[in-house]
């Protein structure tokens, strides 16, 4: 599933194209995805500005006076903007197309996306629970700390909670702990205040990074450019159980946390 810097890169790389054109029609090839769509959407959007494309953990909202265009890539969901008289491939299952001759065009083969609707001056149901964003001043050690008081569950599935921090998926969680020299299965109420705060740290860097080197290349994503990410050449532990770490040199431990692969080393995280 694509994560936080792969959502970054789309709307990043989305931005310039969208920003300022005006919506002409919403073409909607199917009625829903993992959710219904809602059937108004197209009539809401079309002749609207597009202000921006801002983001919300792993949700864009494309903004406009009336409300926001909310999106979701699931698994497998692309954003891109291509040329009008671009010929269809299977799954584009949503364009919208603009004054400059151009569409968004929503590409999904498992249709695990999302296309929903925020009207202006309201908040959408799903992103009313989320946790502070991992790269803003409301995200530190300090919070961490504070909400794992009392907490038994494993710190990877702690830090992997919506609720506590947005957008810090498998991947980077698995790759911020490991940075942090924490094992992911120590319980969340046993971690102590100073390797929080070095966890906390990890988490800003390392995404920041992975950002800046365009996100992680999954096997379904693609960045808005057609390039895809260069950040899996450097991880460290993600998807590499029975490698030997990079650090240590010893056989990387694999387990399932919170139903999710996870690799670490037993004897660099404690």
């Amino acid at each position: 599933m694509p994560e936080l810097p792969e959502v970054e890169t789309t709307r990043r790389g989305l931005l310039p194209h969208v920003a300022g054109r005006h919506v002409r029609r919403v073409v909607l090839r199917r009625p829903d995805l993992r959710l219904p769509i809602p059937a108004e959407l197209p009539k809401l959007l079309r002749g609207e500005e597009i202000h921006g494309i801002t983001r919300r953990a792993k949700y864009l909202l494309m903004d406009s006076d009336r409300g926001s265009a909310l999106w979701h890539l699931g698994m497998s969901g692309s954003l891109r903007v291509l040329p009008a008289d671009t010929p269809l491939r299977a799954h584009d299952h949503v364009d919208v197309e603009l004054d400059s001759g151009h569409v968004l065009r929503f590409n999904d083969p498992r249709r695990f996306g999302l296309l929903l609707w925020q009207p202006a001056g309201t908040v959408h149901p799903l992103l009313q629970s989320l946790g502070p964003e991992p790269l803003s001043d409301d995200f530190d050690g300090d919070h961490l700390f504070r909400l794992s008081r009392g907490r038994s569950a494993p710190v990877k599935a702690f830090l992997m909670d919506q609720g506590v921090v947005v957008g810090v998926g498998n991947i980077y969680a698995a790759e911020a702990l490991f940075a942090a020299g924490i094992a992911p299965t120590r319980e969340a109420g046993k971690v102590s205040l100073d390797r929080y705060r070095k966890l906390a740290a990890a988490v800003r860097a390392i995404l920041a990074h992975a950002i800046e080197r365009g996100g992680t290349t999954l096997r379904d994503f693609i960045s808005p450019d057609g390039l895809p990410g260069y950040f899996e050449q450097e991880l460290q532990v993600y998807g590499r159980g029975g490698e030997p770490c990079g650090v240590c040199g010893r056989k990387l431990r694999e387990a399932r946390i919170g139903q999710r692969a996870s690799v670490w080393c037993s004897h660099c995280q404690k």
